[in-house]
C-alpha cells in the first residue's frame, strides 16, 4: 500500500483549512469564543445562492486573504444563511436558529446585512454591501 496518496491528501486538506474562513454558525459559540478571546462577532445575514451583493461581498471581501487574515485575529465570524435552493437546504435546527437570529436582529429581512456585535450579542455598529476595498471595509467594521 502507497501512503504517497494519503499524505497529499491530508497536506491538501490543510492547506485548504489554513487558508478558509473560519465561519461559526451557532451563535451560543460566537459569544463564548467572543469572550474568551475578547474579539468582536461580525455575524453576516445572508442569501448565499440568491442574493447578488451577498455573493459579491463574499467573493470581494470575505474571501479575499487580507480579510481572512485580520478576521482570524481579530473578529468571531457567524453566518446566518437563508439559501433558497433546496440542495442547499439548512438542516432544521440551523434554520430555526437562523430565524432566531433574523427575529432578533434582522427583522427588516435586509440581505447582505453585518452587525458587529460584542460578546454579549449587543449591536455595535451595522452595514451592508460597499463596493470598497478589503482594507476600506477592514476600517469599517473596526470604526464601530
Amino acid at each position: 500500500m502507497k501512503k504517497t496518496p494519503i499524505i497529499f491528501i491530508l497536506f491538501f486538506f490543510t492547506i485548504c483549512s489554513i487558508n478558509a474562513q473560519e465561519w461559526l454558525t451557532d451563535f451560543k459559540q460566537a459569544k463564548i469564543i467572543s469572550t474568551k478571546e475578547n474579539k468582536k462577532i461580525i455575524l453576516v445575514f445572508q442569501g448565499s445562492d440568491w442574493c447578488a451583493p451577498c455573493i459579491k461581498l463574499d467573493k470581494q471581501i470575505w474571501s479575499t486573504d487580507e480579510f481572512k487574515n485580520y478576521a482570524k485575529k481579530h473578529f468571531v465570524m457567524l453566518q446566518a444563511d437563508f439559501p433558497r435552493s433546496k440542495k442547499n437546504k439548512l438542516s432544521k435546527i440551523q434554520q430555526e436558529q437562523n430565524n432566531k437570529l433574523a427575529e432578533t436582529y434582522n427583522k427588516q429581512g435586509f440581505f447582505p446585512h453585518i452587525l458587529i456585535l460584542n460578546n454579549k450579542g449587543n449591536v455595535l455598529g451595522r452595514t451592508g454591501y460597499k463596493k470598497i476595498s478589503p482594507s476600506e471595509y477592514i476600517k469599517l467594521l473596526t470604526s464601530f
